[in-house]
């Protein structure tokens, strides 16, 4: 069955246009109100990011909620995260999280989580759209569910970070410089940060409601730089607007994508003895990660692009640790979602076990070169149905001889074909790539 509103990430959209409308996201609640109270009244927890746009569809999410039956408590502006957490933690039937990550603040958009803090599985969705084409009718006034506001979730969450590190572990003696994006982790990162004992300089911590992930956080980390240099930092910390995603950068300014910390907790937990099975990226995943797993003997398999499909995988394996390069990064041994606080303290924790630097904890990866073009197209098609398209891959793979790879993906949002290249030579690379593009473009001109 094709969903008409969930994406791999909740459902998400521009403000004021559907389904990201009032109206829409109230009977949004009230849907999966039914659907979520099926063995009877339930409880539903509901957090928020920073933007404007949160005030309107959090009363809209609790009029539809309560309509159904259900209680609801509002936590406020928290990361997606800590809606999961605190989901298990209150022994909730469904937490909500109003967010659209890392996008501007014109968007917006609702995610759910079942009981045990994981994404709805495909079929609660399915249930959840079905029940929008029913009229929405209000319970019993006797059955309406209460809202109440919970004023300890920001203290909880911070002491839950805190504890997915060993408690001998100290930050004392390490400058930290936090970019939050304007966004969720503005009034917690800096905390867990503080409380381990760290030096913290912060930015992205002023968050108007316009503000959130504008030229700063994970999208763009290089903002935290000049921080970093001019407070000789030991490490810069950018989460995005939701605090889901992280990227980090060493003492120099150099960044350090999620394949780089993906690869440093996994080589932790491997000489730690923690590691069970191994590793999940995805398409996208740098070919350099796969290669200096492999060097430690670490498995990897790859999934396609999305952190819900990370987590199919590492269920299906029966494995912990998984993400991508944008800065999901999932540890099942410690959550049961992207934390891009906790990822970011497995990294410290390791470097202090380890008396290193940023820069000496991520060595034994090479990033190979990759180069990215977006073709557009004016109707999507399937490169597979063209000889040409593929004759010119198998004679880039042929050139690269084993040391890169080629990977043509469509755009799952726009009328685009991503042509990527990767190998160990940068201007090899480019050619390539753009060798490659050039066919799909010709094939793009005529179709």
């Amino acid at each position: 069955m094709t969903r008409r509103y969930f994406g791999t990430d909740g459902i998400r959209g521009r403000v004021g246009q559907e389904p990201m409308t009032a109206d829409f996201v109230m009977k949004l609640g009230w849907a999966a109100g039914k659907v979520l109270s099926k063995q009877g009244k339930g409880h539903v927890v509901i957090g928020k990011d920073t933007r404007i746009s949160g005030y309107i569809f959090e009363a809209a999410l609790e009029a539809g909620l309560a309509a159904a039956g259900l209680d609801v408590t509002l936590m406020g502006p928290m990361p997606t995260p800590a809606v999961a957490y605190m989901t298990q933690a209150l022994r909730a039937t469904a937490g909500i999280v109003i967010s659209a990550s890392h996008n501007p603040y014109y968007d917006d958009g609702v995610k759910f989580f079942n009981a045990d803090g994981f994404k709805l599985p495909d079929s609660t969705e399915h249930e959840i759209e079905k029940m929008l084409d029913q009229d929405l009718k209000m319970v019993e006034s006797r059955d309406l569910g209460k809202v109440y506001r919970m004023e300890d979730s920001r203290a909880r969450y911070i002491e839950f970070c805190k504890n997915s590190i060993p408690f001998r572990t100290s930050l004392k003696g390490m400058k930290i410089v936090l970019d939050c994006a304007h966004g969720a982790t503005y009034h917690v990162a800096p905390s867990v940060f503080r409380e381990l004992g760290a030096e913290v300089f912060e930015m992205g911590v002023e968050p108007n409601g316009l503000n959130i992930n504008k030229d700063c956080g994970a999208l763009h980390p290089e903002a935290m730089r000049a921080l970093v240099l001019e407070h000789q930092a030991d490490v810069g910390i950018a989460f995005d607007g939701d605090g889901d995603r992280v990227m980090m950068m060493d003492a120099s300014g150099e960044v350090m994508d999620g394949d780089e910390i993906l690869f440093v907790i996994a080589k932790s937990q491997l000489l730690e003895g923690g590691l069970e099975g191994g590793v999940v990226g995805t398409l996208m995943t740098n070919l350099g990660l796969e290669h200096a797993l492999n060097q430690q003997g670490i498995a990897f398999e790859r999934a396609n692009v999305g952190d819900r499909y990370v987590m199919e995988k590492l269920k299906s394996n029966g494995w912990y640790i998984g993400g991508e390069n944008s800065g999901h990064i999932i540890a099942l041994n410690q959550t049961t979602t992207g934390d891009g606080i906790i990822a970011a303290l497995q990294v410290l924790n390791w470097m202090v076990e380890q008396d290193v630097s940023l820069a000496e904890a991520r060595q034994g990866m090479n990033k190979y070169p990759q180069v990215m073009i977006n073709v557009p197209l004016q109707h999507k098609f399937d490169a597979g149905d063209f000889p040409q398209i593929q004759l010119a891959v198998e004679q880039v793979e042929k050139e690269l001889n084993g040391r890169g790879r080629v990977l043509l993906r469509p755009s799952g949002t726009e009328p685009l074909i991503r042509v990527m290249v990767e190998g160990q030579d940068a201007r090899q690379v480019d050619t390539l790539a753009n060798q490659v593009a050039d066919v799909v473009k010709q094939v793009a001109a005529i179709h």
